[in-house]
């Protein structure tokens, strides 16, 4: 048998650029989970997939069809439960790698809920794009399209019904006038923030700050979402003088672990002027500088 030959230095240089072509180039790059919003489809994501595959060629990218257009209207705990069947397989096969979660407008919230109820979830970074995560207060065209008989000050006598809580709107219809029938009549929003007991509260929190990084995006222009703080978890308060998150009270309580996980160093707020809300998940710019970076 013939003696195995010593590689050497230079033979091991001559082996790098063989072995880097026989690595898979996209290893680097995490699955990409995509929620969609109010009245939307997987389809509105068309131009952020492309952005992604150009920038993140390989990236295994999930659009979740679920939903769509008049069945976004559904309540919010339902939406919750059937998104997260369809997205529980999709961390389990990520492994410890994890996946990003990369969520707009209403759906914020949904993945909100899917971040709190899934307690082994291997979400790395959670990317919120112009999403209502601490309620909605305001005169917008979608709320004239659905209720074209009330506004915004007379809303809360149908939201804070038990109908109106079958609308995935009313959800998380915050009306600072009426703050306490918010607290005893939001199914969705006030227990996700733990603004009244709820038994599930510690485990939810915990699920919560799972996350390694949360990314707030939003944006003075945006006209829909009411106010536009609300994207980075800012307020009314009953005087409609916005609150920011830092002085909200279930940041300074900690209700769910959102000042657990500011305090981290874990929460990166981007605020861009003149971009409408139906263009966030279109807009190249706000890609480039506000999500790109995230989705490695």
């Amino acid at each position: 048998m013939a003696a195995a030959c010593p590689l050497t230095l230079s033979t091991l240089f001559c082996l790098v650029p063989i072995l880097m072509c026989l690595v898979d180039p996209t290893l680097g790059y995490k699955p990409v989970i995509l929620v969609h919003g109010l009245f939307d489809s997987s389809a509105n994501f068309v131009h952020l997939v492309e952005y992604i595959n150009n920038t993140h060629p390989g990236t295994n990218i999930s659009v979740i069809d679920l939903f769509d257009h008049k069945a976004s209207l559904q309540p919010l705990w339902k939406q919750v439960m059937g998104f997260s069947e369809a997205i529980y397989p999709i961390m389990q096969n990520a492994g410890s790698d994890g996946v990003h979660l990369l969520c707009y407008s209403q759906g914020g919230l949904i993945c909100r809920g899917l971040l709190e109820t899934i307690p082994d979830h291997n979400v790395d970074t959670f990317i919120s794009l112009s999403s209502p995560l601490m309620g909605q207060y305001g005169d917008t065209d979608y709320l004239r399209y659905l209720f074209p008989t009330y506004m915004k000050a007379n809303l809360y006598r149908f939201c804070y019904t038990q109908i109106g809580q079958t609308w995935s709107i009313c959800n998380f219809w915050n009306d600072p006038h009426h703050h306490d029938m918010y607290i005893n009549s939001s199914d969705f929003l006030a227990p996700l923030n733990s603004e009244r007991p709820e038994p599930n509260t510690t485990d939810w929190k915990k699920n919560f700050l799972r996350l390694r990084k949360m990314v707030l995006i939003g944006g003075p222009n945006d006209g829909v979402i009411t106010p536009w703080e609300s994207s980075h978890f800012g307020f009314y308060d009953e005087n409609e003088t916005v609150v920011e998150m830092q002085e909200q009270q279930v940041y300074q309580e900690d209700t769910f672990g959102l000042r657990t996980l500011d305090k981290r160093g874990a929460i990166t707020v981007y605020s861009v002027p003149d971009v409408m809300h139906t263009m966030w998940h279109s807009n190249e710019t706000v890609y480039k500088q506000c999500i790109e970076k995230w989705l490695t």
